[in-house]
């Protein structure tokens, strides 16, 4: 018998990350213009590590709240009242080592081995894995594509429904694929979730990436008190500190002993100096995520401008969140046709077939980039695409 096969089942059933696949074939090439991966081209601004480095000379290297230091909670708190319209006490408000865990917490709050979530397709392929591995069964709904805009069919959720099924897994605005729910599609899909009574795990993560100026509709806007959402977010794409690993859940309150037992039988509560980098990212921040907010518009009309110009793309400029998604003509396997990208251009992007159903013919850009660089990357991308 191999090790392998000693192994559990589940973890050995876990599926190898497509995007990390292409990421670990070409990483370190000379002149590679990397749009794969989820995150922006700057580090992390000094004001956030200034704030950790103090706190790590201080000794703040202490176990510490398993919910997150209440300095961080009442930041979490105001940030919301800013941005969302809400005051939330901190009671609402849980820190996580990083937007996965805050999935990876919600998922093993509301599921048993056995149950459903149902989850808009193509989606960043996480949140099914975390479903699976935790012995839950992930069920996609396609969101339909319609002339280079991608449309939520409720129809389709409901149908999805079953007894075993616990909740609905809305990310909006979405990764991969740009969709944003309106606020109407919110309340559509919060009316289903009562009819049915399920949970809704809302990832609004993008919710501040939203080109039509504000923010995104936030379940937030349309929901009641008593309405069964939990909420999973990441300090990872704002504040340029994909690699800090600090994410953060809103729930109920009457939830906080579970989250916090779930918190500490994984990883025992984030470390205290980087909480105080993510204090001053929330407290002083605002500045600079409005201007990662900007750069990414920018660099999302160059990319998109220049490859519907070749009139071999399919897609629209999406309404939220940092990611073209893009079907090209003459590209039927878009994992091939990345490695192939990555080849003859320099370029990396992810392909569709790592977002599962619905995704497989097309390929992801991040834009969260100087728009020079992004200029390049189309220039390189339009050449290719015009040879096909």
């Amino acid at each position: 018998m191999s090790i392998v096969s000693s192994l559990s089942p589940r973890a050995v059933a876990a599926p190898e990350s497509g995007i990390v696949e292409v990421v670990n074939y070409a990483r370190g090439r000379e002149g590679l213009l990397p749009l794969w991966v989820g995150e922006g081209d700057l580090p992390t601004p000094d004001f956030i590590s200034r704030a950790a480095m103090d706190a790590l000379a201080a000794g703040e290297t202490f176990y510490t709240w398993q919910r997150g230091i209440p300095e961080l909670r009442q930041a979490l708190s105001d940030y919301y009242t800013r941005h969302f319209g809400i005051r939330l006490p901190i009671e609402h408000f849980y820190v996580t080592g990083s937007g996965m865990q805050a999935i990876q917490i919600a998922v093993q709050a509301l599921t048993s081995p056995g149950d459903e979530l149902v989850y808009l397709s193509p989606s960043w392929p996480n949140i099914a894995a975390a479903l699976e591995i935790s012995g839950a069964r992930s069920v996609g709904v396609e969101l339909q594509f319609e002339g280079g805009k991608w449309v939520v069919d409720l129809d389709r959720i409901e149908t999805a429904i079953t007894p075993k099924t616990k909740g609905i897994f809305i990310n909006t605005p979405s990764n991969p694929t740009g969709w944003t729910a309106t606020k109407q599609d919110l309340r559509n899909i919060l009316a289903l979730a009562r009819r049915h009574d399920l949970w809704i795990m809302a990832d609004e993560i993008y919710a501040r990436y939203y080109f039509a100026g504000g923010r995104a509709p936030s379940f937030l806007d349309v929901m009641e008190p008593d309405d069964k959402i939990i909420f999973v977010n990441s300090f990872s794409k704002n504040w340029s500190m994909t690699g800090w690993r600090v994410g953060w859940i809103v729930a109920p309150p009457e939830m906080g002993q579970v989250l916090e037992n779930l918190i500490q039988y994984s990883t025992s509560g984030v470390a205290q100096f980087m909480q105080k980098g993510a204090v001053a990212a929330l407290d002083q921040g605002d500045d600079f995520v409005a201007a990662n907010i900007a750069k990414a518009a920018r660099s999302r009309d160059i990319l998109c401008d220049a490859l519907v110009a070749t009139n071999r793309v399919e897609t629209l400029k999406p309404d939220g969140a940092i990611y073209a998604f893009l079907k090209i003509d003459g590209v039927a396997d878009s994992r091939k046709a990345a490695l192939d990208i990555v080849d003859k251009t320099g370029v990396g992007l992810a392909p569709g077939t790592a977002f599962g159903r619905g995704g497989e013919l097309f390929l992801r850009a991040c834009f969260l980039r100087d728009p020079t660089q992004v200029a390049t990357a189309a220039e390189r991308l339009c050449d290719y695409i015009l040879k096909l």
